[in-house]
């Protein structure tokens, strides 16, 4: 059976393991990112932690990679990724291929994700399909017909930087008050700090479970979060009117807070399209959507 080694690069630690054709996940490994060290760095870190899968045993076929955009998918080559600052021009191909002798293929983590999920998630055999992810950024992947929707040149499209209030936030990407600088987990804590900026409350975790527990400000920041997540799904759900969207990332994990004011966002924003029939559902395959969707890219290069 084919075993494939899969990475996926987050903006604060990479995950490596080893995933069967089966989408069973086998021997793993974490690292923290530690984009500040450069790209040399990490790419040694995740070179180490293939290895110790091969000298744990396990017999790789190749290698699947997720890692953030903006990223060319068939050069390897990452662009000006705002989480992963200093990373950009490093070549993914060029730093796993030639020291690990393997085939090796590269997906925007989002897009990588979708796949995972169209495949072995709970989403598997959607027509129209679109996966979400709000965490320390906000992408996604679109499956049209179930195959993956790539831009021109195959670029990844960045639903994460589409404006919703140009007197929002200044993005790194260069816009006002795009969905990324409104409704991520830094956003809720930019947020808070912006309300009171002696807050003890430092990352979304901690504002969705003080907002359990009644804060006010955490409170507030939920609220927003709500709002500016079903602007983002609405705008969505009128260009693309897909089948199902599946949302996933760090920030769902709290999905029960919000929500109810996101559908109710979307119920009063898409009046020009039956809105009521994409189903909009949480992620099934959780953290393991980037090993899986960077083990499926593989399997759709090479299979």
């Amino acid at each position: 059976m084919i075993t494939i080694g899969s990475v996926d690069i987050g903006g604060t630690k990479i995950a490596v393991g080893a995933v069967r054709e089966d989408g069973r996940i086998g021997k793993r490994f974490e690292c923290p990112t530690e984009p500040e060290k450069g790209f040399q760095h990490a790419m040694e870190s995740v070179v180490r932690m293939l290895r110790d899968l091969s000298d744990g045993g396990v017999e790789l076929d190749g290698i699947g990679v997720g890692c953030p955009g903006p990223l060319n998918p068939f050069t390897g080559v990452i662009g000006n990724v705002g989480t992963l600052p200093g990373w950009q021009g490093g070549n993914l191909l060029d730093a796993l291929q030639t020291r690990l002798n393997l085939p090796v293929a590269v997906e925007n983590d989002a897009d990588a994700a979708s796949l995972g999920e169209a495949r072995w998630g709970s989403e598997a055999g959607s027509g129209n399909f679109m996966y979400v992810t709000i965490s320390t950024g906000i992408g996604g992947g679109m499956l049209l017909g179930g195959k993956l929707y790539r831009g021109v040149e195959g670029a990844h499209p960045e639903i994460g930087h589409q404006m919703l209030d140009n007197s929002g936030p200044h993005c790194y990407c260069g816009a006002h008050g795009c969905w990324e600088s409104l409704a991520s987990g830094p956003a809720m804590v930019a947020f808070v700090r912006e309300q009171s900026a002696g807050t003890h409350l430092a990352t979304a975790a901690e504002i969705c479970d003080a907002a359990r527990r009644g804060d006010a400000l955490a409170l507030r920041s939920v609220e927003r979060e709500g709002y500016y997540l079903g602007l983002g799904l609405a705008n969505l759900i009128t260009l693309f009117a897909p089948d199902r969207i599946a949302l996933g990332g760090g920030v769902m994990r709290s999905s029960s807070l919000f929500m109810d004011a996101a559908r109710e966002v979307i119920r009063e924003i898409c009046t020009q399209v039956p809105a009521e029939k994409t189903q909009i559902t949480m992620a099934s395959l959780g953290p393991d959507a980037g090993l899986l969707g960077a083990a499926q890219a593989w399997l759709l290069r090479y299979c």
